[in-house]
């Protein structure tokens, strides 16, 4: 679905100027009586509570203490002061306040704004990956090839945790080798295996995207064959500790259990499993297989016998096998499960068949040795302006012509091209986003930056990718940086599939969903939960997520959406009737608890323990997350929350809770979350819906920080709602830091609030956020003294 842009040019609605500000409308006086009234009691000089004092404040220039002001704005906005229990105003004249304040310390720092994103951006694993498969059609495993990325405020793509090592880059030069081998094609490459493993965790109950239909279980992969030639495939089943089959109880009419490798959908071969050998003698290899070049599909997959939860007195519902010991435990699964499926090879090379990535590759064919040299600068010039992200000049083509000469010397005019691709893509400028300052430029000074920079940071931010073509053209003829061109070119990206990948990467890791992935709730008091239902939970997320962006949305419909999206693991898991299969659809919600983020299986689950709810967690998230105000800092040496013991009476969660309490200075941090924790306690450790907890009934009561009381979800909800401009700001704050590629300051809250602004009128929608980080002084310009040397050298290339 594209995202409709209609009435008016996208540009001028984020028009980031002095004009687009938040108005202020409470006179400096009025501000200084509100802060003597309820605010300068606590915030004085002699008890300065929270290290802030209100008599360091001129309020008529507020931006002379921006830094401490700032605070104050986002504390205020969301409702955190004055603290519960004391006076304070209507929320109006809260609101009023915090924008007058904003107001004045944004007409200052507009008139010279915060600009610049880092001067040297390393590609992180995803931007990596992509730029591989844009480059040579190669789908590769980068997390076999480098280390994972480090994140900096929730993210993995801002500079300063994006380190260089002399051992990371020796990684990048192995896996430019790796690589140039798969794209290419290797006719001398040694056999070599490749393992893929099935985690206990994975439910093998279900069929498996991939696999031939009429399966269960197993593991379906798209593996890259280097070589034709001949691979053999090999699997390995979990066992008991005493070599003992998973599945040597079954029923006699599931005891025939078999499991079929296939080959892009063909079978290749079909083992029967014998539950009676033991894992030492056990043997499942397939005989000698003829294979081409490229990428195929390999699947291992069980024969499905069975259709149905129960079959006699062998459970066959979603479970997994969590550990070896309660395999045998009533529940659980006894079926076989696959444990590993390696592939091994080539045995025998017999040549390299033409692939999608050696057509990518190959835009040329020498004819003769005379047309050799030709042909390679024709194909390094091709390659190259897509992975250098600009035109290649001739100083560019001479040194990858060095690596081509040097594999041909070597070899044949295919391991010559090899060689150029492999110092390509090992090369700085392609690992590294280089920004060149121009050379008139007056230090200190703001600049905007050029059109091959701007369609740089547009491709990352929209897509974690290289420009396009189009982009990349648009950008050489120096016209991205003109209003309606650029406005035309963000319409289609946002429009294009690839813009998922806000989805994927920018949501997923502002609402820390990458969390869930290792959250593993206790598997007997949630024999329900498995990785599958895990990953349906994150999906249903990132869909509704994908559905504001798509449908260009009010951004606050993430909070009240009465719809959601769900397979039928989900959907048996919310109990939600007449769905069937692994394929997603969009469901409408009848049961208000559900509505938005917070009814969402995924938030509820990362915000648990293993074994019970965890008010704290789940009121630091929507305070840090949703709202962007993190509780204080837990004081040193807090003791732990006491748990319940087999042997005393079982407490609930919330009983629990207020002995914790009792102990300062827990009290004084607990009473700003555990409010809003508790009001989600009618949901359990996974999500599901219950009345009793401990067998006494749920108390999901409480007062927030801001005085509302709140009962359950949907009061809990509604208080949020009434300070969305808090969760506004925390969404455009979070997506500039992301668009950037850097962690922010209170320097580019002006800039933040530009954005709210703009957004605003129209409508909250999505666009308008995107658009607004886009037309921002930080995604569009720089100032000159952030050139580094570094910078100036690539200047000169």
């Amino acid at each position: 679905m594209k995202i409709f842009l209609a009435g008016v040019g996208l540009l001028a609605l984020v028009t980031l100027s002095a004009q687009a500000q938040i108005p202020a409308s409470m006179p400096v006086a009025a501000q200084q009586i509100l802060v003597n009234k309820y605010c300068a009691g606590c915030h004085n000089e002699k008890m300065k509570s929270g290290g802030f004092s209100w008599s360091k404040i001129d309020l008529a220039h507020p931006d002379q203490q921006a830094e401490a002001v700032e605070k104050v704005i986002r504390k205020v906005r969301a409702g955190m002061m004055p603290p519960s229990g004391l006076p304070r105003p209507d929320s109006t004249t809260l609101r009023s306040f915090a924008n007058s304040v904003a107001f004045n310390v944004d007409k200052v720092a507009n008139a010279r704004p915060a600009t610049g994103a880092p001067e040297l951006h390393r590609l992180n694993r995803t931007e990596y990956h992509n730029a591989i498969q844009d480059l040579l059609d190669l789908d590769v495993d980068v997390t076999a090839l480098l280390p994972p990325d480090d994140m900096s405020h929730g993210f993995d793509n801002m500079a300063d945790a994006l380190s260089v090592t002399p051992a990371l880059m020796q990684g990048y030069v192995r896996a430019a080798g790796k690589i140039s081998r798969l794209a290419v094609g290797d006719r001398t490459t040694t056999s070599f295996q490749t393992r893929y493993n099935v985690p206990k965790v994975i439910n093998q109950m279900r069929h498996v995207d991939g696999a031939p239909f009429g399966t269960r279980g197993g593991t379906s992969v798209m593996h890259t064959f280097p070589a034709d030639g001949e691979y053999k495939f090999s699997l390995t089943m979990y066992y008991y500790y005493l070599e003992q089959l998973f599945g040597i109880a079954l029923p006699k009419n599931l005891a025939d259990q078999e499991i079929e490798i296939s080959l892009d959908g063909e079978p290749v071969t079909l083992f029967k499993i014998d539950a009676k050998v033991p894992e030492t003698k056990a043997s499942f290899v397939t005989p000698a297989t003829k294979v081409t070049a490229g990428p195929h599909r390999v699947s291992a997959a069980f024969v499905d016998l069975a259709d149905g939860p129960v079959v006699d007195t062998v459970h066959l519902d979603e479970q997994v096998l969590l550990d070896v010991s309660i395999g045998l435990q009533p529940g659980m699964t006894t079926l076989p499960q696959l444990h590993t499926l390696t592939v091994e090879g080539p045995l025998k090379i017999e040549g390299v068949s033409e692939t999608p990535s050696r057509r990518k590759v190959f835009t040329c064919r020498p004819s003769g040795k005379d047309e050799e040299l030709a042909c390679a600068k024709k194909i390094i010039s091709s390659l190259g302006r897509q992975a250098f992200r600009r035109p290649m000049n001739e100083s560019d083509v001479d040194r990858l012509l060095g690596g081509y000469q040097f594999g041909r010397n070597e070899g044949d005019f295919e391991s010559g091209v090899r060689m150029a691709v492999q110092s390509m893509i090992a090369d700085p400028q392609f690992v590294f986003r280089f920004e060149r300052t121009p050379l008139n430029v007056t230090p200190g000074a703001n600049y905007r930056i050029g059109d091959m920079e701007l369609a740089s940071r547009l491709s990352f931010f929209l897509w974690s990718a290289p420009p396009d073509n189009e982009l990349l053209t648009v950008a050489s003829q120096n016209k991205l940086h003109e209003s309606d061109i650029l406005d035309k070119q963000v319409s289609r990206m946002l429009a294009s599939p690839r813009a998922d990948a806000l989805t994927h990467n920018f949501a997923t890791q502002w609402l820390h969903l990458q969390n869930l992935k290792e959250v593993d709730p206790d598997g007997v008091l949630f024999p329900e939960f498995t990785r599958n239902l895990g990953l349906s939970m994150l999906h249903e997320t990132e869909m509704l997520f994908g559905s504001v962006m798509r449908e260009n949305r009010n951004i606050v419909d993430l909070l009240t959406a009465n719809y959601t999206y769900v397979d039928e693991v989900l959907a048996r898991h919310y109990r939600i009737p007449n769905v069937m299969g692994t394929t997603f659809r969009k469901v409408p919600l009848t049961d208000p608890n559900r509505f938005g983020l917070l009814g969402q299986g995924s938030i509820l689950t990362l915000t648990s323990q293993a074994n019970r709810t965890s008010p704290v967690q789940r009121g630091k998230y929507v305070m840090e997350v949703i709202l962007g105000t993190p509780p204080p800092t837990a004081p040193p040496n807090v003791p732990p929350l006491k748990e319940n013991m087999n042997n005393e009476k079982q407490l609930s969660v919330r009983q629990l809770m207020e002995q914790h309490r009792a102990n300062e200075p827990c009290a004084s941090c607990h009473k700003m979350m555990d409010p809003i924790g508790l009001s989600l306690e009618n949901y359990d450790a996974v999500g599901l819906w219950r009345e009793k907890d401990a067998g006494a009934k749920v108390d999901a009561s409480g007062t927030m920080y801001d005085g509302s009381r709140l009962t359950g979800p949907v009061t809990l909800r509604d208080a949020v709602l009434s300070h969305q401009d808090a969760f506004i700001g925390n969404f455009a704050e979070n997506l500039l830091a992301y668009g950037v590629g850097r962690v922010l300051d209170y320097k580019d809250l002006p800039s933040v609030r530009g954005i709210e602004q703009a957004a605003a009128s129209n409508n909250n929608r999505f666009a308008a956020f995107v658009l607004g980080v886009i037309k921002s002084p930080q995604f569009r310009m720089r100032r000159a003294e952030e050139a580094s040397a570094t910078a100036t050298a690539a200047n000169n290339q």
